[in-house]
């Protein structure tokens, strides 16, 4: 199977036309200019273009495709035209990031991909309902033969097949190795042709997924939307994180106003005891006890009187 990979490789890289040597001219001997003409002034350098210009320019350039190949991976419009804003939003958050890596449309492309094969999709309420599967009935096949794949192998054989990267790069996108690769893209095309056997040749798969692709119509926002939205989920995201750091604050502040400062060893529960006899309620007074009562009572209190010593 690599085998065959690699001999695919090896045409894609035929096809392109060898380059010729140019033959060296013949030196030319350096003109005499009149004394009375003046040398031209050197053209201005270009203007560096400000982040919002980059990004527009990035995403007028890419988005209408990553759009549809989008659409390859999720069979959703709506769902590929979202992945791909929220891939921009993302890319316009960490703009210095993604304006000095080598391919920024590679890493758009990744991150819009990872969103769209989210397994956290399948719970949204939009997903509950089918939308209209294209007109023609050789691209509802195709798209739905496309859908039945695991989306590992769906992934690696639009990457491949559809948007044309090669095997290594496409092992790259979709973090696996060169052979794991390989393997995923040769199972995804025997399933396809098991289905279609006409897409056996992947010349004329990668046609037909180039005009699945074409034939939705499926636009994407206009920059300036999805720069100003990527901002508002930033600032909402800022607002979160100083409302919960906030909150803690307040929480921890109220837990140490009002915890114990000291410790308070619990009370035991009381237990019965046993063999004690109970304590029996005094009954009313005899007649001699209230005599004797009534006696105590107009006694002194404070005792006996003293006795004064006598002279003679």
């Amino acid at each position: 199977m690599l085998k065959t990979l690699a001999e695919e490789e090896a045409a894609r890289q035929g096809e392109q036309a060898p380059e010729t040597k140019p033959e060296p001219e013949p030196k030319q001997e350096p003109e005499q200019e009149p004394e009375g003409e003046q040398k031209p002034q050197p053209e201005p350098a270009p203007v560096a273009l400000t982040p919002a210009q980059a990004f527009d320019a990035l995403y007028a350039f890419s988005a209408p495709a990553l759009v549809r190949q989008t659409f390859l991976l999720t069979g959703r419009r709506e769902q590929a035209r979202e992945s791909v804003e929220r891939a921009f939003q993302t890319a316009w958050e960490r703009w210095p990031e993604v304006a000095r890596d080598r391919d920024p449309v590679g890493w758009v492309r990744a991150t819009a991909y990872e969103y769209a094969l989210s397994p956290w999709q399948r719970f949204r309420p939009r997903h509950r309902h089918p939308e209209p599967p294209p007109a023609d009935p050789g691209d509802r096949t195709l798209l739905n033969t496309l859908l039945r794949l695991p989306p590992r192998h769906r992934r690696t054989l639009v990457l491949y097949d559809g948007v044309g990267l090669d095997l290594p790069e496409t092992a790259a996108e979709t973090e696996a190795s060169t052979p794991t690769a390989a393997n995923r893209l040769l199972h995804a095309r025997e399933a396809v042709a098991g289905r279609l056997p006409a897409l056996a040749d992947p010349q004329m798969l990668h046609r037909r997924l180039a005009e699945l692709a074409s034939n939705e119509r499926l636009r994407a926002a206009e920059p300036p939307t999805v720069r100003r939205g990527g901002e508002r989920r930033a600032r909402f995201r800022t607002r979160a994180a100083i409302a919960f750091t906030v909150a803690l604050i307040g929480t921890t502040a109220l837990t140490l106003r009002t915890a114990p400062t000291h410790y308070e060893p619990p009370v035991s529960p009381g237990q019965a005891v046993r063999g004690v006899p109970q304590r029996v309620a005094p009954g009313s007074l005899s007649d001699q006890e209230l005599e004797l009562r009534q006696k105590l009572r107009e006694q002194l209190q404070d005792g006996p009187e003293r006795l004064s010593p006598s002279l003679g």
